[in-house]
């Protein structure tokens, strides 16, 4: 992380910032329920309200009432969010690509994100809580 740690300073976010923010705008609606997205993250529940907290602060993100649960939460991905993400986006994924992905080719690749995919099941089951179908199944490993 201390290679992608310079990217996320200049755009003023924490790496669980960074985190929060690619899980909303990777999810339906740019959206998550606080618990979902606290299970994505592997925060706590009050871990997750203090972070939302500090991006709502930001105008990253607002939290909105559930209108079938009146005690859930959404966290949802304003557009200022989304531009912030923006910004740190493609140097992320560049650094991803000169530090890992760009080491190996096709069948190595495959075989390096299908393991990926199985340490994530075992270390963060819930990784994609909340995400639906295809979503779900989009989740690069890489990012999560």
């Amino acid at each position: 992380m201390d290679r992608f740690q310079p990217v996320l300073n200049d755009a003023g976010l924490s790496e669980i910032d960074f985190e929060c923010l690619l899980r909303l705008a990777r999810s339906p609606g740019h959206q998550l329920r606080m618990s979902d997205l606290a299970a994505q993250t592997g925060l706590s529940t009050s871990g997750v309200t203090r972070v939302v907290d500090r991006l709502e602060r930001d105008n990253l993100v607002v939290r909105e009432a559930c209108s079938t649960d009146r005690r859930a939460s959404y966290a949802t991905l304003t557009p200022t969010g989304l531009e912030r993400l923006e910004t740190v986006l493609p140097q992320h994924l560049q650094d991803i690509d000169d530090c890992f992905t760009s080491l190996l080719e096709g069948p190595e690749l495959e075989g390096f994100l299908a393991s990926l995919r199985k340490i994530r099941a075992v270390v963060r089951p819930c990784a994609t809580a909340g995400a639906t179908g295809e979503e779900a199944s989009a989740a690069d490993p890489a990012r999560s």
